[in-house]
């Protein structure tokens, strides 16, 4: 026994006629949610059954989705470049709806003639003073991923360590990011250039005058963060 047409069916011209645009005249599927059973248990024949009596209703309200954006950073960042003779820092104030700010930045040149010691010394107090004037919420450091040597491995890390103590004593969170995941977070390329790295920061920022390369790779660092950061 074959079903019946939809001619043979009997109301089908007055369901036809009073259905809205939106169903597009496609009755047993265009409703997504109908009362009392879902319309992978009904046959043909009761979907137009129920279509043509009223028991198919529309759901009305629909829970609302949830969002995909991450909610924007707010408060400073201290993003810090370091190295021995020529520490970048940069303090960056950002708020939601706002550009960011930036607040200060430093480089921390120290002489050749002086010794390791004096150049730790150096770093810590910049960053001491950094966070005594703006206490950041987050400190963000650049990770060293590659270097020429033991030695050069060694003096990097020294003024690392120098840099992170500075901004642990306050109690500050810190962070590390690897160089090339702040290229691709503020250029859009892993590889980009000093060059690039400094005008493309300026130009978020807003800031007219040109940054020096330390301290705008420490900003970087700073919009990496901010950019990035999942609270």
């Amino acid at each position: 026994m074959g079903w019946p047409s939809v001619q043979e069916t009997p109301g089908w011209e007055q369901a036809w006629n009073t259905a809205p645009p939106a169903t597009f005249r496609f009755f047993f599927a265009a409703d997504p949610v109908c009362r009392g059973q879902t319309m992978a248990r009904l046959s043909v024949r009761q979907l137009w059954k129920s279509r043509i009596e009223g028991g198919m209703k529309p759901q009305t309200t629909w829970a609302e989705a949830p969002s995909l954006q991450r909610p924007a950073f707010n408060g400073r960042v201290l993003g810090v470049d370091p190295s021995l003779r020529g520490t970048g820092l940069a303090l960056i104030e950002f708020m939601p709806g706002r550009q960011p700010v930036l607040l200060r930045c430093q480089t921390v040149k120290v002489p050749a003639r002086f010794a390791m010691p004096h150049c730790l010394a150096e770093i810590h107090r910049a960053v001491t003073a950094f966070m005594s004037d703006f206490a950041p919420r987050h400190v963000a450091l650049e990770q060293t991923i590659f270097v020429q040597n033991f030695q050069t491995a060694q003096i990097l890390g020294a003024a690392r360590g120098a840099a992170m103590a500075a901004a642990a004593l306050p109690g500050a969170e810190i962070f590390e990011y690897a160089p090339l995941r702040v290229k691709q977070a503020v250029v859009g390329a892993g590889r980009a250039s000093k060059e690039q790295m400094a005008r493309t920061v300026m130009a978020m920022l807003g800031h007219g005058r040109t940054l020096a390369f330390d301290e705008a790779d420490a900003a970087g660092v700073a919009l990496c963060h901010a950019m990035t950061w999942r609270g």
